[in-house]
Parts: structure tokens; C-alpha cells; sequence
């Protein structure tokens, strides 16, 4: 067991380029022991809690559960791959800790924390029409270099609003690679155990665990949309034909109003400005994997640089299957099963916080359990 432990610290240590590294003693310092008042979430893998370093450094510890199953490899793969990966709007891995069977990374800390309490949480923060279009526009260049230009390239997995952190001047940080599958230039997908969140999830994945970098191109178009209406992607409060935002987004887009979605708490806009969004969010979310744009023409369209052109066609997915009542079905079997994990964290969905009207987690969900819903249809 020892020679097991010394050699995931060899592992480790291996990776290049090198984080820092930090003692566990040095962590449980700088959070106050792991204070329940400095916790910032549970994820996954583990909780996050906000630290102070002995410099005066303020960071985001996250610590690794020691009941995951796959911990040691989980962390070993995300050191490496975070440590190899580098942009203005990813989270900056800044160290780690390993010591026997405590695991730990040390990111920087976003004091505005997550896209989602912005816009339809408890926040101070007001998002003005230039802000949020930066934010689609930094946070698409944040995925078409994960997908692109990264090496190795990467597949977030679980793209949300929750997952995107803001910094002192607003500019959004991609975050959480706890999910992120990578795969090489010569594989064209990876069929695998569904782990996302339902109403970001693309139909492809979600059925068949057919991931390509299209199913966080699909999540991307449903940001997008929040990002612009300034509500979750599902809000059971509101009318049966605004519950899901997608639905309700192709319904004003067929009647001419699409207008009608933006946020009315927005003063001011730029109407061509968000009628480019809606039009590049009904993009992202088509049905078909090969109809969705790649992240890289996705932020030549959000600069202006080309037209946001391509066919826009509705999606079987909200034409064919009962919409609502699978996305009900689905919220109904995560409720019965996660009640003793919601009574942990109030929010699984997720890692940070959420605001009122958002959807529990749903995944990770079996792909069976998923296919088993839709044959009942």
C-alpha cells in the first residue's frame, strides 16, 4: 500500500510542466481547517473552499473525496491535463498537494464567482448588455481552444453557466476539468458513461454517450441563451410554454419574436447584437452534431468577423419526443434518488450555487436509464 501511494507521487511529480506544490498542512491553514465557512461548493470529486495562503494569496482549494472511486487517477489525470493547459478564460491551476491518501488542487480564486449566481442568483452584480455579450464571446475562445489548440485536446464534458467563473473585471474563466474526457487527434468520439446535467446535455449524448467537442458546442448555444434571457434553462415557476428555455426560444423564433427573449431587466441592448446570439445559440443546439458550428467559427460570428450563417432547422428532439414530458421524467427519477445528497448541498447542479427556478443534477446518468425513458415514449 505504501509502494502503492509512492508511486502516484512519482506519477506525479513526472508531469511537466510542474505545479506547485503545497503541504496539506499549508492548505488546512490557509481554510481555516476546511471551515464549513469558507466553503465555496461540492463538486463531483470532492468540496471547494476558499483559501488564504501565508502570502496574502487568496485561492480555491479543492478537495479531492477520498470515498471517489477513481481519486487517485482522477486527480493524477487532472494535475496533468490542467498543468499542460493554458488561457486567458480557463482557470489557472496554481499547485497541488498529495500526501498519501490526501489529494488537493490549488486554482486561483474569482472573487465574482459563477456565471449562473450572476444572472439569476443572490449577486450584486448588475450584467449590462456589453458584458454579457463579452462574456459569450471570451467564453466561446475559452472552449475553441480546449477544442482546437490545446494539446491534448480536450472535451469539457459539462459546460454550464455554474462552470464559468468571473474575475475582478468580469471576464468569464472556464472551470471544473473534474469532467473534462480527453481524446486523440485520431478518434472521432468517445462513447462512455453519460456525466453532465440535463438542459445542457446534447440529445447524442445524452442517448448514446456519443461525445465529440459537439456536445459542448450544444451546452454553449444553452449559456448563450441564458446568458441573453437571463434565466436557467428550466424554470418550472414559470407558464407551461416558458418552462424550457430552448422550447420557448424555437417558439418565439417561428412567431417573428425573438426580442421577446431578451432579459427585460436590460436597460439597454444592441438588437442586432442579440438577434446574432440567438441566431448562433439556435446553431450550437441543432439537432445533428455535423450542423453545429465549430468553436472557432462560433467566435469569428460572435466578433463580427463572418455573417452568422448556416440552416437553422428545429430539432426532432423538440418535435418528435414529448419535450416536457421526458425532461419531467427524468427530473422525477434524479429527485427520488438524490434526496440524501441534496440535504449536503442544496445544489447539485451546481458547483458554486445556484439561483431560484434551476433544475437538480441529473447526471451522472446511465445511458440505458436514459434509453429505457425514451422507449416508453
Amino acid at each position: 500500500m505504501r509502494r502503492k501511494e509512492y508511486n502516484d507521487e512519482e506519477v506525479l511529480l513526472a508531469i511537466g510542466p510542474r505545479p506547485n506544490t503545497f503541504s496539506y498542512a499549508e492548505l488546512r491553514a490557509a481554510t481555516d481547517d476546511f471551515s464549513p465557512s469558507n466553503k465555496l461548493g461540492e463538486g463531483g470529486y470532492g468540496a471547494v473552499y476558499k483559501g488564504t495562503l501565508s502570502d496574502e494569496t487568496v485561492v480555491a482549494v479543492k478537495q479531492l473525496s477520498v470515498a471517489s472511486q477513481q481519486g487517485k487517477s482522477q486527480f493524477i489525470a487532472e494535475v496533468a491535463t490542467i498543468s499542460a493547459v493554458q488561457h486567458r478564460n480557463l482557470v489557472k491551476l496554481r499547485g497541488c498537494c498529495i500526501e498519501g491518501k490526501r489529494h488537493l488542487l490549488v486554482y486561483e480564486y474569482l472573487e465574482n464567482k459563477s456565471l449562473d449566481q450572476a444572472l439569476f442568483g443572490r449577486s450584486d452584480l448588475r450584467l449590462d448588455w456589453p458584458t454579457r455579450y463579452n462574456i459569450c464571446l471570451a467564453t466561446a475562445r475559452g472552449l475553441a481552444y480546449l477544442h482546437e489548440e490545446s494539446r491534448p485536446r480536450i472535451v469539457h464534458r459539462d459546460v454550464k453557466a455554474s462552470n464559468i467563473l468571473l474575475d475582478a473585471e468580469l471576464c468569464p474563466k472556464i472551470s471544473d476539468f473534474g469532467l473534462a474526457k480527453l481524446y486523440d487527434d485520431e478518434k472521432t468520439h468517445i462513447s462512455t458513461r453519460v456525466a453532465g446535467t440535463i438542459g445542457y446535455l446534447a440529445p447524442e449524448y445524452a442517448m448514446r454517450g456519443h461525445l465529440t467537442e459537439k456536445a459542448d458546442i450544444f451546452a454553449f448555444g444553452i449559456v448563450a441563451l441564458e446568458i441573453l434571457s437571463g434565466r436557467p434553462n428550466s424554470d418550472n415557476s414559470l407558464e407551461d410554454d416558458k418552462i424550457y428555455l430552448l422550447e420557448w426560444s424555437w417558439s418565439l423564433h417561428e412567431n417573428n419574436q425573438i426580442l421577446d427573449l431578451v432579459d427585460p431587466n436590460l436597460v439597454e441592448f444592441d438588437e442586432n447584437e442579440a438577434l446574432r446570439v440567438v441566431r448562433i445559440a439556435l446553431l450550437c443546439t441543432q439537432g445533428s452534431p455535423s450542423m453545429r458550428p465549430p468553436m472557432s467559427r462560433v467566435v469569428a460570428m460572435l466578433a463580427g468577423d463572418i455573417e452568422a450563417s448556416g440552416v437553422i432547422t428545429k430539432p426532432s428532439y423538440l418535435t418528435d419526443w414529448d419535450f416536457r414530458d421526458l425532461t419531467r421524467s427524468l427530473v422525477t427519477k434524479d429527485a427520488q434518488t438524490s434526496t440524501s445528497s441534496e440535504n449536503k448541498d442544496n445544489h447539485n447542479q451546481n458547483r458554486i450555487s445556484s439561483g431560484p427556478g434551476v433544475a437538480p443534477s441529473l447526471c451522472p446518468v446511465n445511458v440505458s436509464e436514459f434509453s429505457e425513458i425514451i422507449e416508453r415514449r
